[in-house]
């Protein structure tokens, strides 16, 4: 991978400083010519803070702006159609706010939109001698102006249109697509009825739906899944990378709403959070270290002491754990509390062969899972204490060290982007173990790479994170000079730059499915792999590693070497291998 090897000279600080500060620290000349595209998220903070290497494939939406989009849109039908705004937005709700679908089916046939929409011609309506009308709900009589009607003709009294609304706008977003309360009549009540015959609170429900409607109805926008947040997202589609990051700091993948999780995919994302609250689980447990009690079936648990079992009341039956024999045949003669000889001697015969093998299965099932689960919530843990961490150091700390080095908090806020890429790469690291639980046993080669490539991106990740927050504190508590904190920030920004640089190609050639691994072990040559084994950096040059065909041992050829730590194929004139600087 592309600066790999910089990162085990990642402390060398000297070899920072011209090229960090000359705007291309740590990145191969032809990283733009590998095909990939990686939207570099801002992830938890404000976008002024770190500026994203790709542009951005998504526009976030206040309310205000959808609200404009919403009559903008409107009043494009209103003045196309010439209809009325109550007839355009009910146009809109129809076609799922979308202007073209609106126009392509009215123009084909107005009178089925017409129908299927329920934007009737409004009825002719000629008052009675008696000036009142009877209600079709209450069936009283009311003076007209105590009476409306849909554009059908149907007359109800406002008390009855009011309860009617009231009770579907309370009953939730269907409130939309109101008819006429005739069962037979499909006549729409739209927005200007819902605004005369509704309370305050209605009315601000039913525009609240509205609104809403603009987003959930619509493929390309969704809304921000944090709590609380009422931000959009309107996504390019087919752009991708589905990560994107809302202005409330929460970055999500607009695809399947979770979490951000590149580099894994979102059918393995589902697959692994119905595992953690699956109950299968539970059961695997259950088999890997109980057993049933002979009498009752009861799964008893045994987890220290001798082989003497008692199952607990009403059961109460005594029998041995290893054989689960009655305890009462059990003693001296087969081996004591500790032991079992008719265990021993029926495991030999192979009668314990099947239970014993479910046993095994389970138990290493379980220990697989919980290996991964560990790593994966440990990384979540920490992710979440460097969110608090860089809380702190943006309301506290930040303003602190600014006046005891003299600087403006402008000129530090490389610090903020070293805790922001921490943060970053705590989420990818944790979403590794997802990954690496999913990666299929039999590519031996592939998963002993990913683990190669996973504990280097765990080194690095904390080289920059003990020098983000153990070595500042040094400048936060204890009077430095000024030369010394430069370095410092050489250092800093430095190690910033390897890691995110790193990650970035960790987490191309993750979601490239590892395709520079063969099936036999080798390195072979693909579009991307200068991203899985990159560039080697010595102080002050850089040079490229040749990605070659790779074979499945170590011989030398007219093309180079394959490692046999990493198999990554090396020039044949290297001397040590450039990924993992195995000796040859």
């Amino acid at each position: 991978m592309d600066s790999e090897d910089d990162m085990h000279d990642a402390n060398d600080v000297d070899s920072y400083e011209e090229d960090y500060y000359s705007g291309d620290a740590m990145y191969s000349e032809d990283e733009d010519d590998a095909g990939y595209e990686f939207l570099h998220n801002d992830s938890d903070d404000s976008d002024d803070v770190l500026v994203s290497r790709q542009q951005k494939n998504y526009t976030i939406l206040k309310e205000d702006d959808i609200l404009q989009r919403q009559e903008d849109d409107i009043t494009t039908i209103c003045s196309v159609l010439s209809i009325s705004r109550d007839s355009a937005c009910m146009l809109l709700r129809r076609y799922n706010w979308n202007v073209s679908n609106v126009h392509e089916a009215w123009f084909a046939n107005e009178d089925k939109v017409r129908k299927a929409v329920g934007l009737l011609d409004k009825t002719e309506f000629k008052p009675p001698k008696a000036g009142e009308l009877p209600c079709g709900i209450c069936f009283e009589s009311y003076p007209l102006d105590k009476t409306s009607s849909a554009a059908c003709g149907h007359p109800f009294c406002n008390t009855c249109w009011t309860a009617y609304i009231s009770t579907s706008i309370n009953d939730g977003p269907g409130c939309l697509t109101l008819r006429c309360p005739i069962p037979s009549c499909g006549a729409a009540v739209g927005v200007n009825m819902v605004n005369m015959l509704t309370s305050d609170e209605d009315k601000k429900k039913y525009r609240r739906y509205l609104l809403r409607s603009y987003i959930e109805d619509n493929r390309k926008t969704k809304w921000c899944p944090a709590p609380g947040c009422d931000f959009a997202i309107e996504f390019d589609l087919g752009s991708g990378s589905y990560d994107v990051t809302c202005h409330c700091s929460y970055s999500f993948c607009w695809n399947c709403t979770e979490e951000a999780h590149r580099p894994v995919d979102c059918e393995t994302v589902s697959k692994w959070i119905m595992k953690n609250s699956a109950e299968s689980e539970n059961m695997n447990w259950i088999l890997a270290n109980s057993k049933p009690c002979p009498k009752c079936k009861r799964p008893i648990e045994k987890n220290q002491g001798c082989m003497h079992m008692t199952c607990n009341p009403p059961c109460k039956y005594e029998f041995c754990w290893l054989c689960l024999g009655q305890w009462s045949d059990h003693g001296e003669r087969t081996g004591g509390f500790y032991a079992c000889n008719r265990y021993e001697s029926a495991k030999q015969e192979g009668a314990y062969d099947e239970s014993e093998r479910r046993r095994e299965m389970a138990k290493n099932s379980l220990e697989r899972y919980t290996h991964y689960y560990e790593r994966w919530a440990t990384n979540q843990s920490s992710r979440q204490k460097a969110l608090a961490d860089l809380h702190q150091m943006q309301t506290v700390h930040l303003a602190k060290l600014s006046e005891k080095q003299c600087q403006p908090e402008t000129q530090l806020k490389f610090i903020i982007e070293a805790w922001l890429q921490i943060v970053e790469c705590r989420r990818v690291l944790k979403w590794t173990y997802a990954y690496g639980y999913y990666l299929p046993e039999h590519e031996l080669a592939k998963r002993q790479f990913f683990e190669y490539l996973q504990g280097e991106a765990e080194a690095g990740l904390e080289r920059l994170h003990q020098c983000a927050e153990k070595e500042l504190h040094t400048y936060l508590n204890d009077d430095a000079s000024q030369d010394a904190f430069n370095n410092f920030r050489t250092k800093l920004a430095g190690l910033t730059s390897v890691t995110r640089n790193y990650f970035e190609n960790l987490v191309r050639a993750l979601e490239n499915g590892l395709s520079d691994v063969d099936a036999h072990g080798a390195s072979s040559k693909t579009s991307s792999s200068k991203n899985a084994a990159g560039t080697s950096k010595s102080k002050g040059t850089k040079g490229k590693g040749s990605n070659k065909v790779g074979t499945t041992s170590r011989t030398d050829d007219s093309t180079g070497w394959a490692c046999d730590q990493c198999t990554y194929m090396n020039p044949k004139n290297a001397t040590s291998c450039q990924m993992c600087n195995n000796g040859r």
